[in-house]
């Protein structure tokens, strides 16, 4: 099976400008191509699992990838998908959030060599003349054209400013300058960012009259139609500091039935022959068995065998009743959060454990048999907990967390 047979077989592929032509330059790793990655945090995110394993895909098979990460870009922010303008960064937090993508990155790509590159846009879109860009770029491009485009459409209701109309430019001009500098013929990105990428294409034939071409990849949506990797908490980072390695395991161990044989096929390196043949047999425990796996692989790849591992005892000592595992995440409470005899309320406790966002929640939460301490159910919004031993909540059926007195 080729490179090119496997994204397909996978499901993987979403739009291509030129199938025949793709299909070659990847199978015989000619493909020099790129991906961007605006630096809005200082972590990369579930959102971008998809487009790292890609890259490690191809980069196996022979071809050269470039993360592009958009030091000048981010200055602006991406409307596509979007309903509200982005926030501002400053040049110093883009730069540091550059520097944490490539540490990030480089778990999955080897960057030794010259076999993949790491380039910030902001290396030419700063210095950019903006009379130059009018008359070099802007003539390249039909505003009655862009405004067909659903990026651009889904916003022009609410207001869309001239600064975000400016971004297919900005996109289309990377991949030219990308082109130019680095041989680079192909781009690959998310579904949403279709309309950018053929503004690349076509800025290249335009100006250089050569072949470029683009591919898109299926944006990781549930099977409700929402983009995967959110949790009441906020996004799942791959930075083990804002989603712990327990977290993150927990996250894919409970996803949905539905979703959990298409999460193997796009994320994972689990042969695609192993993966067809579970999928004929997935009834009753196969779909916990493929949870496991899918939690476990993903977990290895960003954290490590050994958290893995870790991760994944865990879960098995909580779910099969020992639920003392030293790796369980823990909130550590001080005497201040407490009163003299070491109690505080319960809503007070979920709130400071961050399993509820509010004591409104909360109090939901426990009126409705949502809560459990320490094995038992919690239902009195206004009652106290003993935290003069170590205490271990249940939230809904999945969720541990153990609380302890520092």
């Amino acid at each position: 099976m080729t490179c090119f047979e496997e994204l397909k077989r996978r499901g993987l592929i979403a739009q291509m400008t030129d199938e025949k032509e793709l299909e070659e330059l990847i199978n015989n790793g000619k493909a020099t191509f790129y991906i961007g990655f605006d630096p809005t945090a200082d972590s990369l995110h579930v959102g971008h699992f998809m487009a790292l394993c890609l890259m490690k895909r191809l980069q196996m098979a022979g071809n050269k990838p470039i993360a592009l990460v958009g030091g000048g870009t981010g200055m602006i922010g991406d409307p596509s998908g979007k309903t509200d303008m982005r926030k501002m960064l400053t040049p110093e937090t883009i730069q540091h959030n550059c520097e944490c993508f490539k540490k990030q990155m480089s778990r999955f790509i080897d960057f030794s060599d010259g076999k993949a590159l790491m380039v910030n846009n902001g290396d030419w879109l700063l210095n950019l003349n903006y009379v130059d860009v009018l008359r070099e770029v802007g003539a390249c491009f039909s505003v009655n054209k862009m405004l067909t485009f659903e990026c651009y459409k889904q916003r022009m209701e609410r207001g869309l400013t001239f600064l975000e109309f400016n971004y297919m430019i900005m996109q289309s001009y990377d991949f030219y300058r990308l082109f130019q500098d680095y041989g680079c013929n192909m781009q690959f990105g998310g579904d949403d960012q279709w309309a950018n990428m053929l503004g690349g294409t076509e800025l290249i034939r335009k100006k250089l009259g050569k072949d470029a071409y683009a591919m898109t990849i299926t944006l990781l949506l549930n099977s409700e139609g929402k983009k995967m990797g959110k949790t009441e908490k906020g996004a799942v980072w791959l930075d083990a500091e804002k989603t712990s390695p327990y977290d993150f395991y927990q996250y894919w161990r409970n996803v949905d039935d539905a979703d959990v044989i298409k999460c193997l096929k796009l994320l994972t390196f689990v042969p695609i022959e192993e993966i067809e043949e579970m999928e004929q047999h997935m009834e009753g425990a196969e779909y916990n068995k493929a949870k496991e796996l899918l939690a476990y692989e993903l977990t290895k790849m960003i954290h490590g065998e050994e958290e893995a591992n870790k991760a994944d005892a865990a879960a098995k000592a909580i779910f099969g009743g020992g639920a003392d595992s030293a790796d369980m995440p823990t909130t550590t409470l001080t005497a201040d959060d407490v009163d003299e005899n070491k109690q505080i309320g319960i809503l007070n406790l979920l709130v400071k454990a961050g399993l509820c966002p509010s004591n409104g929640e909360a109090r939901r939460l426990v009126q409705q048999n949502g809560i459990a301490v320490n094995g038992e159910k919690f239902t009195d919004p206004k009652g106290m907990v003993d935290l003069s031993e170590q205490v271990i909540i249940k939230k809904g059926k999945k969720v541990f967390h153990k609380i302890v007195l520092g």
